[in-house]
């Protein structure tokens, strides 16, 4: 259990500083998320951080993970409520009314969490044209929670963080085999998502 708590706060802290370079002028700038932009996808991380802190506490509704106001200093309260909440929460099984209102031992919610923050750090760096360097622990950490989320029809539903797994080479790096299986392209840029659009 302290393991996955450790593992998260790291996580969350090497997300931190990819979100707060972010600037009012970047929150038009296309994501790897598909019909999400910079703006849609901080409303969205900063309202699964309120929702996963207030689940491990006690039952929720969806509306409890709704969008919120986006900004750096935001994303940054949003942080310290998750990582102080999954540190005091008790062992017991949460209610995750996105995941067909199922229940899922604390551990295993906060490695959603872990994933969730780490892919959604890499869309920010992404759409900022920038890299991201994450430890080789949490990426092992990472790739073994996307192994384990399904892929279905769940991935095509309006809103849904992943989209369906891609290919990937067996002897592609981790982090590369973590984006696909949340489907993500690794090589993904804005500039090819603009050249995507239609002219």
């Amino acid at each position: 259990m302290h393991t996955i708590i450790g593992l998260h706060r790291r996580a969350v802290d090497a997300v931190r500083p990819l979100v707060a370079a972010v600037t009012p002028a970047d929150l038009d700038r296309p994501t790897p998320c598909a019909d999400w932009d910079l703006r849609a996808l901080l409303a969205h991380m900063i309202g699964q951080d309120h929702g996963f802190a207030a689940a491990v506490r006690a039952d929720v509704t969806a509306e409890a993970f709704a969008p919120r106001a986006p900004s750096p200093a935001a994303h940054a309260r949003s942080a310290d409520l998750v990582v102080t909440a999954f540190a005091a929460a008790p062992d017991r099984q949460v209610l995750l009314p996105e995941l067909a209102g199922r229940r899922f031992p604390l551990p295993v919610v906060i490695g959603f969490h872990l994933v969730d923050t780490l892919v959604h750090g890499w869309d920010v760096a992404a759409s900022l044209g920038t890299g991201i360097d994450y430890p080789a622990d949490l990426v092992t950490a990472a790739l073994r929670q996307a192994e384990h989320i399904p892929d279905g029809p769940t991935r095509t539903a309006p809103g849904a963080p992943f989209a369906p797994a891609l290919p990937t080479a067996a002897d592609a790096p981790d982090w590369h085999r973590t984006l696909t299986l949340l489907g993500r392209d690794p090589h993904w840029t804005a500039r090819s998502a603009e050249n995507a659009l239609p002219q």
